[in-house]
């Protein structure tokens, strides 16, 4: 989730025993689902990008600056790194000549600053990217902006309050608190001409800014393949307590709930992502208790949720869309967890089973999630919604299948290192001279007393979930992060695979076909994100941080012999923001949730997170934090996105 940090019960489902001996090739699990009407995804009007000010706000500390920790998932520490395989360093060199265009996306100032200045500060840098024929749309946490394919603005910087029709997350003026919106995701699809935008909305308390238990997915649908244009907006709960027509999902909740809690036992749809088929558009959610972890006699953690939605209906901006909902699957023994739905380029949409949606997950949470507690795995999940194309009909049915199936070896990452340079935050908290007045140094700009020694952090490197799915040529290709040892030293890298998967009689199987790790000495890789040409290149987007790098925008070429690891623009700083200093109310170091490839042709387009400013204590103290307006006052964290042909 981007922050320091349904639908009807439409299941008649039936769990099928897994069958034969293998554990890592038996089908654990078949649903089948039959939805009626749409649910509880209704229309909820329409908006015109080009019709919103995006009017930016000006250099004030805002109180609160940061939003309240949200679920048991961002309270969490991060898990400790696991004993990862020895693997072989990848070379590593400057951007080839494939490179055609790049340039810096939405950074935490943009974020901050948009719709007037009435937003939180905010990380990691989550990232939604989609291209169509002339636009390139990027999201970063609570905004979002498009470019043309120069990489000239062609919107403002707008944030989602705004585009979503709500009031600011918090108005500085008035002290009243609207929805804190988060964690976007974005795909152009081919066959339809249309953008499909989404965002996870929780709902605060207007006064103190509790947050209530609701929230929904968010949906926008462009009118046409002009992003700058119309869209229709739609809202889709997913509390999933028996309230706005959702299934109850008994969540856990507080032992003593606060009066502005109206949804107390809430589930919270964290961390969604989006997928397509030639039929349906597939968002997938982390279903955990939004207020508690289980201690209270519901559930802490629930698995995910997959929901399945008529893309022609999406398209033609129909009121109710068709939806199915498939809740807390499990794959084998384990709960799900991050089932990531794959994209696929236009018109390479599997059709076998009357259309076929295909997912992949990892089986390695922190045991909370998955129920696997063991120190490193070697298995995957493969998953296929069969018979899509009957989200068109008047009563769909659809069936999921999974799959355990053997892949190569992955553990917990360690945090990632990052070279050493000037931190005007760090430096602020730390400073000693009567900046402000006898005794108060610059830290007086946070807090009443001076903290204690703060120190440049690590970065959260994530954990093992699967990250960015793509379809094509018959092939599932995905990546997550892993401990790998190189040279003897543990580093965080990043375990590819290749995936044949198969839907016949009905019937689902899969092998992984190809698979590798990207690693390099003294430096971590983190982050990935996987796009395919039509020409059938496989390209990785990552962030590379270490001894020698500050965070910075990086890929490599999957499909090569020898991958190598290419840094687009080197970062200019180290990461300086709020989540890394305690006294801040940071200590894990937020850097990112996931990256993004938008494939365009033979173009792939990648969005990673790097730091793209760097200023001195005197400058940051002379312009308020702002740096020549390049940061806040809390945090650096930057986007960069590239265009590769090949």
């Amino acid at each position: 989730m981007s922050a320091t940090l349904a639908m009807a019960p439409v299941l008649g489902g039936v769990q099928a025993s897994a069958q034969g001996a293998d554990p890592t090739a038996q089908a654990a699990a078949v649903q089948v689902a039959a939805a009626a009407g749409g649910g509880g995804l209704t229309s909820a009007g329409s908006v015109t990008l080009s019709g919103l000010a995006g009017i930016q706000g000006a250099d004030v500390l805002g109180h609160p600056e940061v939003p309240k920790p949200i679920g048991a998932d961002d309270a969490a520490a991060a898990p400790a790194a696991g004993i990862g395989k020895s693997v072989n360093r990848a070379n590593e060199v400057a951007s080839g000549p494939e490179l055609k265009v790049t340039f810096a996306g939405i950074n935490h100032r943009d974020q901050r600053l948009s719709f007037g200045g009435n937003q939180f500060s905010a990380e990691p840098p989550d990232q939604a990217l989609c291209v169509g024929p002339k636009h390139v749309v990027e999201g970063v946490n609570g905004a979002m902006r498009v470019f043309d394919k120069k990489g000239a603005p062609a919107s403002a910087t707008v944030s989602f309050n705004e585009f979503f029709n709500y009031p600011p997350a918090i108005d500085r003026t008035t002290g009243l608190f609207g929805a804190f919106i988060t964690d976007p995701v974005c795909h152009y699809d081919g066959d339809t001409g249309r953008y499909f935008l989404v965002v996870l909305t929780l709902d605060q308390e207007t006064v103190s800014g509790e947050f209530t238990g609701k929230n929904r997915l968010d949906i926008a649908v462009s009118k046409t393949s002009d992003p700058t244009g119309d869209w229709t907006l739609y809202k889709l709960p997913v509390q999933n307590d028996g309230t706005e027509g959702t299934p109850n999902h008994h969540c856990d909740g507080e032992a003593a709930p606060l009066p502005q809690r109206t949804s107390p036992t809430a589930c919270i749809g964290d961390y969604p992502h989006i997928g397509a088929d030639k039929y349906g558009i597939f968002l997938t959610t982390n279903e955990y208790s939004f207020f508690s972890d289980g201690s209270n006699g519901g559930a802490g953690y629930t698995g995910s949720q997959i929901y399945a939605i008529s893309k022609k209906q999406l398209a033609n901006g129909t009121a109710t869309p068709k939806m199915v909902l498939f809740a807390n699957p499990n794959l084998g023994p384990f709960r799900s967890f991050t089932v990531w739905p794959a994209i696929s380029p236009t018109g390479q949409a599997s059709s076998a089973a009357d259309g076929t949606e295909y997912f992949l997950s990892s089986t390695l949470g922190d045991g909370s999630e998955t129920g696997n507690t063991a120190p490193s795995e070697d298995r995957i999940g493969v998953w296929a919604v069969t018979n899509t194309a009957s989200l068109n009909s008047s009563k769909p049915a659809l069936k999921l299948q999974n799959r355990l199936v053997k892949a190569d070896t992955y553990a917990f990452p360690p945090q990632a290192t990052q070279k050493k340079g000037v931190a005007p935050l760090r430096d602020c908290l730390n400073d000693d001279e009567d900046t402000f007045g006898p005794g108060i140094g610059c830290w007086g700009i946070f807090l009443n007393a001076q903290p204690p020694t703060e120190v440049l952090s690590n970065l959260d490197s994530g954990d093992t979930r699967m990250q960015e799915v793509v379809y094509s040529n018959g092939a599932l290709w995905g990546s997550l992060g892993t401990a790998v040892q190189v040279d003897g030293k543990t580093q965080a890298g990043v375990l590819w695979m290749s995936v044949k998967p198969k839907v016949s009689d009905g019937k689902l199987s899969a092998s992984v076909n190809r698979t590798g790790y990207v690693a390099l000495d003294d430096n971590d890789v983190t982050y990935p994100a996987i796009g395919v040409s039509t020409s059938g290149v496989v390209v990785m987007a990552a962030t590379v941080s270490g001894k020698d790098h500050y965070p910075s925008a990086a890929y490599a070429i999957l499909s090569a012999s020898h991958p190598t690891v290419k840094v687009i623009s080197e970062g200019v700083g180290p990461q300086d923001g709020f989540s890394g200093y305690p006294s801040l109310g940071g200590g894990r170091p937020r850097w990112g949730d996931y990256g993004a490839v938008a494939m365009d042709g033979k173009t792939l387009w990648l969005a990673s997170e790097s730091i793209e400013q760097s200023c001195n204590l005197g400058q940051y103290v002379a312009d308020f934090g702002s740096c020549g307006g390049t940061r806040s006052l809390f945090a650096n964290w930057g986007t960069r996105i590239t265009a590769i042909r090949i």
